[in-house]
């Protein structure tokens, strides 16, 4: 094993970071960064977290499962259910209601035994808790409080089984679609009492829940928990699950004898987290922390480890001991590759995937299960020859562009969006010709730092006055170089230290000075990357880059160092290393600068997705946002730092917030963000989805579609009203769950 080659000037990326941030995906129904009016919502989703979780609708939900192979060797496969529990059949089994051949009924009065349960329970519209199994309950008040509980694999949703079962033969009938929604969710004389049962297999417990943005009163909600409870064997098990911030609100005035179950206590025995769907065939290798930053991977690797790291080589597959966040780097990183990753509690101690450690296995992440079998390396082979990455094109650098470009000006709308930004990358790189973006939306002021754009001529012409072109011609005609990753590092950090050390062409210097001295006198500015080889169709390249800030007539913080940064992070060993596996030249890309005020102190900041991440049916419309308090990163927070993380539901009446983890730099029962700050940062999110959704969207169910977003709240010490104000950092392209 080659070992790992020392930075040289830079430090390399710390030993991995342990981020203690579990994914409490519970998207109830309804309901990269650098390295630095509410409508109805339509009766088409799943109510509950449950609802939007696991469901094992045919049989006994597989176990962790071992299966020798035919040569007698170890165990060679593996797959687990999202609870990582398998089946927890209650023990109590009951006297079931339904007969033993009836495990398709129309709906049951009841849940005499686990049978029962399994005969109505359905799989998912929208992903959330792993483990979790779901089945709609309605209760008719107007026919003396019966309950039915569907058939929510027959009837997805409660009006096609209200429509089709309740309407007319001597009941009141039921209304269409968007009339059913407004009355049944909304109204406080409503026919039906709407909700959803469901098991959560790893703690064992049973739950009833609400649709995070119904509105029921508390009441209302006794009334349904008890007749639930009444009719169900193991009723005095029976709790209720709030679903969002509003809903436990209600929750606060339920009487005693209806028990309230948290979201933390749900999520105590779920051991699996899906967090980018695909599959891969590789070798799989168990890695430590130390390991990571002395040995290299190969990206046929499928690597198990410990902890959550910063950052990781190209692999073809993640395995993580600890649960991840959905915006960390390595997930951005398995997205922009399209190679899966799954987080799995024990996973480096497990026995049975140590058994397959040094083999080639298939690993599939699913949404509710993985699977992990051996292969033989021919099969292994075989399947890289049929599925290799492909090329991704780089728009050819424009050079004629000369100008320190404002970003009012980088795109010519009248070109039309799309083509402005497919004619803005070439000089000013996707970053940049995005935030260009920012500038240009008029439903509603987008607030954004001022700046301007370096264009990528800039950067060539460096390269070419310094020899740095000829030499990287060099270092990619030498076998030593494209052959061995050690020998490949070690050439990539000397280039970079050299970089850091060359002149800058005294015209443009001269140039760059007179624009910060005129637009921006005494500010401190951030300069970041922005290629022609990132935000393009397949290839983000998110977190690959870096950036730097600088002031003039600060010398512990000169602009040029700043921008040799950013230049010389083209050849960062990860970002070449990337775009290999993508066989992006590297004689192509050009690197431009993006360059706006720096705010020295954050009030808060954060990443935010333009959509529900956990719905990939489209049904269920969020904002989904990752917030700290200061200047903590979200992305790389240090070790044992967790954010707040929810989802917004911007367009529901009332606009619940369904939070999946708080801050732990805040007290408890606080936010980071207050709700008015909610609101402001949801209608700048919603802005921008829209203005950006003619290029890539819309978000269906074949395609998702959201903007990646990093904002931040910031006081300016010199605004006398000392108001947090929201400030959008950047705008680009979602890759997306996988599948």
């Amino acid at each position: 094993m080659a070992e790992r080659v020392n930075s040289i000037r830079s430090a390399r990326p710390a030993s991995a970071l342990l981020l203690l941030t579990v994914l409490l995906s519970f998207l109830i129904q309804g309901c990269g960064s650098d390295d630095e009016g509410a409508k109805p919502a339509a009766d088409t989703s799943q109510d509950g977290s449950g609802d939007t979780s696991s469901a094992d609708t045919s049989d006994d939900s597989t176990t962790a499962d071992t299966t020798d192979s035919s040569d007698g060797s170890a165990a060679d496969t593996v797959e687990q259910d999202s609870s990582g529990s398998g089946d927890t059949t209650p023990e109590d089994p009951g006297t079931c209601l339904l007969g033993s051949g009836d495990t398709d009924p129309d709906s049951a009065p009841g849940i005499g035994c686990f049978d029962d349960y399994r005969a109505v329970a359905a799989a998912p519209l929208v992903e959330s808790i792993p483990g979790a199994r779901s089945a709609k309950t309605i209760i008719d008040r107007v026919d003396g409080n019966r309950l039915y509980i569907q058939n929510s694999r027959r009837y997805p949703i409660h009006w096609e089984f209200a429509s089709t079962n309740l309407s007319g033969n001597g009941l009141p009938l039921v209304p269409q679609l968007g009339q059913f929604n407004q009355t049944e969710y909304y109204t406080p004389d409503r026919r039906f009492l709407l909700g959803a049962l469901n098991y959560y297999e790893g703690p064992g417990i049973w739950a009833y829940e609400i649709a995070p943005y119904d509105t029921a009163s508390a009441e209302m909600i006794a009334d349904a928990f008890r007749v639930i409870r009444d009719n169900h064997w193991q009723g005095s098990k029976l709790r209720f699950h709030p679903t969002s911030d509003t809903v436990a609100r209600e929750a606060l005035r339920l009487p005693a004898d209806v028990p309230i179950v948290d979201s933390d206590e749900l999520f105590q025995g779920i051991t699996y987290q899906p967090l980018n769907l695909a599959r891969s065939l590789g070798k799989l290798r168990f890695m430590t922390d130390d390991q990571l930053t002395t040995e290299y991977l190969s990206f046929r690797d499928i690597v198990v480890l410990e902890a959550i790291p910063n950052d990781i080589e190209v692999c073809s597959g993640i395995i993580t001991a600890e649960f991840q966040t959905p915006l960390s780097h390595i997930n951005v990183l398995a997205q922009n590759r399209g190679t899966p990753n799954m987080g799995l509690a024990g996973a480096f101690t497990n026995e049975t995937i140590r058994a397959l450690d040094g083999k080639w296995v298939e690993l599939e992440v699913g949404a509710t299960d993985y699977r992990l079998v051996e292969v033989t390396q021919a099969e292994a082979d075989a399947w890289w020859e049929s599925n290799r990455p492909p090329a991704v094109g780089v728009p050819r650098a424009d050079r004629s562009v000369t100008d320190l470009r404002d970003l009012e000006e980088v795109l010519d709308m009248s070109l039309g969006l799309e083509a402005a930004i497919d004619a803005a990358i070439p000089a000013f790189g996707g970053k940049a010709s995005h935030f260009g973006g920012l500038t240009e939306i008029t439903s509603m002021p987008i607030p954004y730092p001022k700046g301007f754009v370096i264009p990528i001529d800039y950067f060539f012409q460096f390269m070419e006055q310094n020899g740095f072109d000829r030499r990287l011609d060099a270092m990619l005609n030498d076998p030593a170089f494209t052959g061995d990753p050690a020998t490949r590092e070690r050439t990539l950090i000397n280039l970079q230290n050299d970089m850091l050390a060359a002149p800058v062409d005294n015209a443009f210097t001269a140039l760059l000075v007179e624009k910060l001295s005129t637009d921006f006198p005494d500010k401190r500015m951030k300069f970041r990357s922005s290629t022609n080889a990132e935000d393009l169709d397949g290839f983000t390249g998110a977190g690959l880059y870096t950036s730097a800030s600088g002031a003039l007539g600060d010398p512990s913080r000169p602009v040029l160092d700043a921008i040799r940064t950013v230049w010389a992070s083209v050849f960062r060993f990860r970002a070449f290393e990337e775009r290999s596996y993508r066989s992006i030249s590297h004689r192509e890309v050009g690197m431009a600068v993006l360059v706006n005020y720096s705010y020295p102190n954050e009030d808060s900041n954060g990443v935010a997705i333009t959509s529900n991440i956990f719905d990939p049916t489209g049904v269920e419309p969020g904002l989904y946002i990752n917030v700290q308090r200061g200047e903590t990163s979200v992305v790389l927070p240090p070790e044992g730092v967790t954010s707040d993380q929810f989802v917004y539901l911007s367009d529901l009446p009332g606009q619940p917030i369904v939070y999946l983890a708080h801050s732990s730099l805040i007290r408890p029962g606080t936010s980071v963000l207050t709700r008015p700050q909610v609101e402001e940062l949801g209608q700048a999110l919603t802005a921008i989805h829209n203005f950006f959704s003619p290029v890539y969207g819309p978000n269906t169910p074949e395609k998702f579609y959201g903007m990646d977003v990093e904002f931040k709240f910031n006081t300016d010490p010199l605004d006398p009203t000392r108001t947090s104000k929201l400030v959008i950092k950047q705008a680009r392209p979602y890759p997306g769950r996988g599948y």
